[in-house]
């Protein structure tokens, strides 16, 4: 057989091909199917998104009342069972619409569930982070170690808790940066919102200062505060002169707040604090210089 018959017999295939597939291309069937496949596709991405909105709406609604259980009733607690159980809804809500929209095109879901299982043996040992993320996430919420808009330090990160999902935990921190952590991962908790805070207020007065009368000015002056402010438990306490080092005196006062509210209290009760020890005359601890003249000294020895 001739090149050129060869030729010609594979340029015949390729147009019988190629019309073959513009045939497809531009038949009724292909086209049915696919506006069939892409109505049922829409279909599943909105009523995906509607039951995403619809469910977190219910769950948000329906744990606003007060969630009764041995491990105590509080407002964070609620926003963290809420956050969990929405994120469950949204994993369980996608995963189940991926499944729909590859029916949808034909593809077969059940092989590819067999393979995934004949894959999951062999990441089983890499999974084993993941579910140690999952069991610590419920750990960390069925015992209340910390819940949504508490402040803790978690480790290095220090912040207010955003979320607490099945596998990570978000804090925000002070200056606005964003910290996600594995439940895994976490190690040391200090959560600075279930107890009361309490404001250590150190202040320096000069040694000649009259303690008893700053005593007296400031005990009736803390006995004001509960009134004024609503973050105070009880009358802030006076201990008294706390250290002397040189010409200084440190007084102490100590004021028992809400959690958190330490911070603005302590600036309040030391500018109050400066006011009126200014007023009554009773002078502030402030650096002292002495100077020695040698050379007066040995003159005068000469005299002498």
């Amino acid at each position: 057989m001739a090149v050129e018959d060869v030729i010609q017999m594979d340029t015949k295939g390729l147009a019988r091909r190629s019309e073959k597939f513009w045939n497809y291309l531009t038949s009724e069937e292909l086209w049915d199917a696919v506006l069939i496949a892409s109505v049922k596709i829409i279909a599943i991405i909105v009523a995906s998104y509607l039951v995403v909105f619809i469910g977190k709406r219910i769950i948000s609604r329906i744990l606003s009342l007060r969630i009764k259980s041995p491990l105590g009733n509080s407002e964070r607690r609620q926003q963290t069972i809420i956050k969990l159980l929405q994120s469950v809804l949204s994993y369980l809500v996608y995963f189940s619409a991926i499944v729909g929209i590859l029916s949808a095109v034909n593809i077969q879901v059940a092989g590819l569930l067999a393979g995934a299982g004949i894959a999951s043996v062999a990441i089983a040992f890499g999974a084993q982070s993941l579910v140690k993320d999952i069991i610590t996430g419920f750990f960390i919420i069925l015992e209340d170690q910390f819940g949504v808009g508490d402040y803790i330090r978690l480790n290095n990160a220090e912040g207010t808790v955003t979320e607490i999902g099945l596998r990570t935990t978000k804090i925000l921190g002070i200056t606005g940066e964003q910290y996600i952590i594995p439940n895994g991962q976490i190690l040391d908790v200090v959560n600075y919102s279930v107890n009361n805070s309490k404001a250590i207020i150190d202040m320096q007065v000069g040694i000649d200062a009259d303690i008893e009368k700053v005593e007296k000015l400031l005990t009736e002056y803390l006995k004001t505060l509960p009134p004024k402010y609503k973050e105070l438990i009880d009358v802030p306490t006076f201990l008294g002169v706390q250290n002397v080092v040189g010409t200084e005196v440190t007084i102490r006062i100590v004021a028992e707040t809400k959690p958190l509210e330490h911070y603005g209290i302590a600036r309040i009760i030391r500018r109050d604090v400066k006011e009126i020890l200014d007023k009554n005359g009773i002078p502030m601890a402030y650096p002292k210089m002495m100077l020695y003249d040698r050379g007066n000294k040995e003159s005068e020895r000469n005299e002498a």
